[in-house]
């Protein structure tokens, strides 16, 4: 695991989602979470599950990969988190018109 890491998904004690990535391995982050030795976001929403994992070979693609799911909306990533492919397209489908799409005065 020299190179790589992992990205994953927790779902915290209030129902929140907490993403991040880890080089260790996914046994010994999530005990440290549930422990609150990390502080942060998942401190004072334990005890944590863990809900999805998936390992990148290079770091920088977990963390590119992290960032992207972050400014997901919770719907997103419920689908995501569900294999839900179909419904995340739906989701991911533009709502309105593209304002370079709109003409004058729309």
């Amino acid at each position: 695991m020299a190179e790589g890491a992992f990205l994953y998904i927790l779902r915290c004690a209030d129902g929140s989602f907490y993403i991040g990535t880890t080089r260790t391995t996914l046994e010994i982050r999530i005990a440290q979470h549930n422990a609150g030795t990390l502080g942060g976001y998942t401190a004072t929403r334990r005890p944590v599950t863990l809900v999805f994992s998936q390992w990148f070979d290079r770091i920088t693609d977990a963390i590119e990969n992290e960032r992207k799911l972050k400014k997901w909306s919770r719907a997103k990533k419920e689908a995501f988190i569900r294999g839900d492919f179909t419904a995340l397209k739906e989701l991911s489908a533009r709502r309105s018109r593209h304002p370079s799409k709109a003409t004058p005065f729309d």
